[in-house]
């Protein structure tokens, strides 16, 4: 699935959108950033409620196809201007982390 597929399955709001034709193998959630380094994997959409500039920086690191911020939280100021520059895309949600995890999960079943 593309990543513009999936923001128009989950109806996710787009902060920072470089990339929208990259694929997602599957999804992780996570907020501790130094476990999300080492056990997400390339290609992945990353849930979580971290909004800050680091999250950019995982995302680089890891190779995820997106961070998709759950529970409605913004991103703070800045992170989505880093995000487009650095080539990650930067998405939101309104929905729950765990509902949100649930329905990436089930799109994602073959």
């Amino acid at each position: 699935m593309l990543v513009s597929e999936l923001m128009e399955q989950l109806e996710l709001t787009a902060f920072s959108l470089p990339e929208p034709d990259r694929e997602i193998s599957g999804g992780y959630a996570g907020d501790l950033l130094s476990w999300v380094m080492g056990r997400a994997e390339e290609d992945q959409a990353w849930i979580t409620i971290m909004s800050n500039m680091n999250i950019v920086a995982v995302a680089a690191l890891s190779g995820v196809s997106a961070v998709i911020l759950s529970e409605g939280v913004k991103p703070d100021a800045g992170v989505a201007v880093r995000a487009l520059a650095q080539g990650i895309n930067l998405l939101g949600s309104e929905k729950a982390t765990f509902a949100l995890c649930a329905e990436l999960s089930a799109l994602l079943q073959p």
